[in-house]
């Protein structure tokens, strides 16, 4: 796992830090669809992703989910860092979108890092800006565009995580994760298709 780490972060933290996170971190591999963190949960461990795409949602009173972020290699989660320093209830929903591979560090071990390694402060404090900026992105992209460029937002951000321009969903998950009902996405994307932006097949989109 050491080696690993130094590949993966071996730019970012000296080696003092990252032989401290090789002697505390639970390894875990985790396949798609997986539920990492569910609401109401107290959080004891903060993830660290070594590989793979994680979906951050937030729930309503009615069970429906709202897309805020992903998180993909080299990131960790600025909400469930939160929860671990407040020792609070998660507020949020994280689901595996690909096979993930992540570290899982203790909560104790953050603000004594914090307080060793510059480091681990730097990634910390980064990790919180970038997922600022993210939620900023999405709050604006439910706020000033509309449905279309919203489902057009999405799948060229899925492009990016996957990198493939075969995105194997449906439109039912589609539909959840951008907070509206399958039949207005259905529509949508038969309209993308018309226009040749994409071509729909059986089991995925193809975007063109």
């Amino acid at each position: 796992m050491i080696q690993e780490l130094k590949e993966y972060y071996g730019s970012q933290f000296e080696l003092a830090l990252i032989e401290d996170i090789n002697s505390v971190a639970t390894f875990m591999e985790v396949p798609a669809g997986q539920d990492l963190i569910k609401p109401g949960q107290y959080i004891k461990s903060m993830p660290l992703l070594l590989s793979g795409s994680i979906k951050i949602m937030r729930p309503d009173a009615d069970g429906n989910e709202l897309l805020l972020y992903h998180l993909e290699k080299g990131n960790t989660c600025a909400m469930t860092m939160t929860c671990c320093v407040g020792n609070t209830k998660s507020e949020i929903h994280a689901v595996t979108e690909t096979p993930v591979k992540l570290l899982m560090i203790p909560v104790t071990k953050m603000e004594e890092w914090s307080s060793k390694y510059k480091t681990w402060r730097n990634f910390v404090f980064t990790s919180y800006h970038t997922r600022m900026m993210e939620l900023l992105e999405s709050v604006d992209n439910i706020a000033f565009n509309n449905m279309d460029e919203r489902l057009e937002n999405y799948l060229n951000d899925k492009i990016k995580i996957l990198n493939s321009k075969h995105i194997y969903t449906t439109h039912k998950e589609i539909a959840a994760d951008l907070h509206t009902s399958r039949v207005v996405i259905s529509r949508l994307l038969k309209k993308m298709e018309n226009i040749n932006k994409i071509k729909l097949h059986r089991s995925f989109i193809e975007v063109v």
